[in-house]
């Protein structure tokens, strides 16, 4: 059975599991997931559950539905993804947990928070590049990058000092191969294959790690930010 963990500003305010096979989320009390503010529209968005899969389903909400920063209508849900609805972050998982309940309010408000103004343009601005690259995946430089974006396809793109490397890199102590990203499936994989520590997502260490929209990689000194794919 799946968890999902509802969490504002960093701090967990409860922990849901069901046998349900739809799962609701929004702001009346009628729905499974209880959203508190007037950002959230009435009947925002629902988790059809068939099997080992579950897909998130916008409806027709008034802020929007993002995973990983992306704003979707209909999308396959992964371990871990982090749901943004409103000012609240969803993270999907398939673990158990406990289920509590929070009120409503009448009325949705359109949010003009600066942090999602930020959404959307990143959003649009990602898909346009998307779009423009032919619509894969892209990495997308954000700090001390030779390049300003960098197309992902079926082949392995290596990072590191080496002059044969896809993608050098700055920073002390990097090696000649440092990191790899390689297809797989349907997804990316990020490994460090080099010094340890030098290989980070969104500001942890990591060996081995499934790309998410919106992550941010860095290489040494050098940061990339992941966009995936239309």
């Amino acid at each position: 059975m799946p968890e999902i963990i509802v969490k504002y500003e960093n701090k967990v305010l409860e922990r849901i599991v069901t046998e349900k096979s739809r799962i609701t989320i929004g702001r009346t009390s009628d729905n499974d997931i209880i959203l508190d503010n007037r950002g959230v529209s009435r009947r925002h968005a629902e988790i059809e559950l068939t099997g080992e899969s579950a897909v998130l389903f916008d409806k027709e909400s008034l802020n929007g539905t993002f995973i990983n920063d992306r704003r979707v209508e209909e999308e396959f849900l992964r371990d871990n993804d982090i749901i943004t609805i409103g000012k609240y972050n969803l993270i999907f998982h398939c673990q158990a947990g406990r289920e509590t309940k929070l009120s409503d309010l009448d009325g949705t408000m359109v949010l003009q928070t600066r942090k999602q103004r930020e959404r959307m343009q990143r959003d649009q601005s990602d898909r346009q590049r998307v779009q423009t690259a032919g619509g894969g995946p892209l990495l997308v430089g954000e700090q001390n990058s030779p390049g300003e974006e960098y197309r992902l396809g079926p082949g392995i793109v290596s990072f590191g000092k080496a002059p044969w490397v896809n993608v050098r890199i700055q920073g002390w102590f990097v090696s000649e191969l440092q990191a790899k990203i390689t297809p797989s499936g349907n997804g990316f994989f990020l490994t460090n294959v080099g010094r340890r520590k030098k290989t980070l997502v969104n500001g942890e260490p990591v060996d081995h790690y499934e790309l998410k929209n919106g992550d941010l990689i860095q290489i040494g000194k050098t940061v990339f930010r992941f966009v995936a794919g239309l």
